[in-house]
């Protein structure tokens, strides 16, 4: 008898892919729509409802059933709460790794299994090996699209039964496949950025859960150059959008971001000479490691500090609940509030919130 794999359908063309290679591969599948957000446009219609669509027309042509289950009120509690408390805290949080952990391989999951799935799918561009009761989160094929980042926090638990379809191929493939079997979604433009945000602006999204606070900028020795909108809509490095001209007297070179005074309500800026935003090491606590804790307490890997950045190699010390990670070359505006996420070869060890950067 055919196992059950219940998939999560977005409708985008990389989960529409993911349920159809699982179909010819001889599983019962069903698709199982996620919605994580309760919107309307201006003419009053919920915005997942063209993505619930795409997830109908990609299913009847497939031939697997599809469902929906909402968990707009479990992801405002564990994911949105999250995202607002890390910006009223002056950091710079990233929910997406947090919707994984505490949506799609949490909740999601646990549904799945109440609907008699032997396996939950995603259409992640990740790897997955299963030896034994031990399991090992890897890297895609695509390296210029692999998710691992985004899975850093995810438990043995939660990564048991999981199925990652995509994991050997890379998206033109993937778009290919979809265009071969006529998918409504071959063509669909990709989703950036958080998920409830969308294309909007950024500012005026924030500004209507969070009072913005302008203040003073300043420059690092002190002197008032302009007011900032509030220091929830800057990052360590930053260079657009600060509204800082060329100041007389001053050298030329481009403005950025190089510390935020939460407790004063300065933004404080620097220009030339970057060398102020390179920090030679970081501190994470209550570190995720996948598949366990390493025996050795200091050992060497590459790691990740954001998403889109290469792998650097460091050196890690672990004490006790502290994760001290030191960097072979120095590195640009490390943010605290994002993950560190750690690697060997083709398998991510995990990852932590960065919680404290060395200069």
């Amino acid at each position: 008898m055919a196992k059950t794999v219940v998939i999560g359908m977005s409708g985008g063309v990389d989960s529409s892919v993911a349920a159809l290679l699982l179909k010819e591969q001889g599983y019962n599948v069903i698709g199982l729509f996620m919605q994580n957000w309760e919107e309307t446009d201006e003419n009053g219609v919920c915005t997942a409802v063209d993505d619930y669509d795409d997830v109908r027309r990609v299913c009847d042509k497939i031939g697997i059933p599809y469902y929906g289950v909402n968990f707009s009120k479990e992801y405002m509690d564990r994911v949105f709460s999250y995202f607002l408390s890390e910006y009223n805290a002056g950091r710079t949080p990233n929910p997406d790794v947090l919707c994984n952990r505490e949506i799609k391989f949490g909740p999601f999951k646990d549904y799945a299994m109440q609907m008699g799935a032997d396996f939950i799918a995603m259409g992640h561009y990740c790897g997955i090996l299963h030896q034994g009761d031990t399991h090992y989160l890897l890297k895609a094929k695509d390296q210029n699209k692999d998710q691992t980042y985004f899975l850093n926090q995810l438990s043995q638990k939660q990564l048991s039964n999981v199925l990652f379809p995509l994991a050997e191929l890379d998206k033109t493939e993937v778009r290919k496949i979809a265009e071969q079997n006529d998918l409504i979604t071959a063509g669909k433009k990709d989703s950036t950025g958080i998920c409830f945000i969308g294309e909007r602006n950024f500012k005026n999204f924030l500004k209507t859960y969070i009072p913005a606070r302008p203040g003073e900028i300043r420059t690092v020795d002190g002197r008032v150059i302009g007011e900032h909108d509030g220091l929830m809509y800057y990052t360590i490095g930053q260079r657009k959008g600060l509204n800082v001209g060329g100041i007389k007297g001053e050298e030329q070179g481009r403005w950025f971001v190089i510390e935020k005074d939460l407790k004063n309500n300065i933004l404080y800026l620097s220009h030339g000479n970057e060398e102020k935003l390179y920090s030679s090491s970081l501190e994470c606590y209550d570190f995720n490691w996948i598949p366990n804790e390493p025996t050795e307490k200091e050992f060497e890997c590459t790691a990740k500090f954001r998403y889109r950045q290469p792998e650097q190699k460091v050196k890690v010390k672990i004490e006790k609940d502290k994760v001290l990670i030191i960097f072979d070359e120095k590195q640009r505006a490390v943010t605290e509030g994002q993950f560190a996420v750690l690697y060997s070869k083709d398998k991510c060890l995990g990852g932590g919130i960065i919680e404290k950067v060395i200069f």
